[in-house]
């Protein structure tokens, strides 16, 4: 017992107390996310058989880009924070596979049924080339944003013999580049690992 008749023993500081309740609140906010990566990576992993190839992000951080909307205005990635990103990339001059990989990208967002508003379609278009009009409003939906090819070309990794704009890729929700897709895909199992991953996310 103090001096002062106050036994300081019998509860925790104000201080201390304050601090556990903050980490209290960050593991509760966090929990979700927490949740669902170990739940997809961790939980049974022998069972996932992705049909798309995993990336890991430490080795492909998503560099500092400049990038634009085709009228100038900056636009950088990180904007789609927060949502799962299908992700292509190409010159202007957008040939058969490259309007293949459009009309791909728009199917499997509306295949997701309702959770399709989690994901966006993001084409950089590599070059300062002017964009056929045709394509901007077949594609409507889709953020067109100019890149810079020789930092796109580096920041993506391809299968051996092929080349970034052969692909689509994936970006979490985080920002995080997480997953390469074949080239010329078969769109039913490309949607089955974009669901699963949805099911599993908590976040965006």
């Amino acid at each position: 017992m103090a001096a002062d008749g106050v036994d300081k023993g019998a509860a925790p500081a104000p201080q201390k107390r304050s601090r556990w309740m903050l980490w209290l609140v960050l593991l509760v906010c966090a929990s979700p996310l927490i949740a669902s990566y170990f739940t997809y990576y961790v939980i049974k992993p022998e069972k996932r058989n992705n049909y798309g190839t995993l990336i890991d992000q430490r080795a492909h951080p998503v560099p500092a880009m400049a990038t634009t909307t085709l009228d100038g205005r900056p636009a950088p990635l990180q904007q789609f924070k927060g949502k799962w990103v299908m992700l292509m990339t190409g010159p202007a001059s957008c040939a058969d596979a490259c309007r293949n990989q459009l009309f791909a990208m728009r199917q499997l967002r509306l295949m997701q049924g309702k959770e399709m508003e989690r994901i966006e379609r993001v084409w950089l278009i590599t070059d300062r080339a002017p964009l056929d009009t045709i394509v901007i409003r077949e594609f409507d939906g889709t953020h067109m944003l100019r890149a810079d090819g020789a930092t796109v070309q580096a920041w993506l990794p391809a299968d051996g013999g092929t080349s970034s704009n052969q692909h689509i890729y994936l970006i979490d929700p985080l920002g995080h580049l997480m997953m390469r897709f074949p080239r010329e895909p078969e769109p039913r199992k490309v949607y089955k690992d974009i669901y699963k991953l949805l099911k599993a996310s908590a976040v965006g």
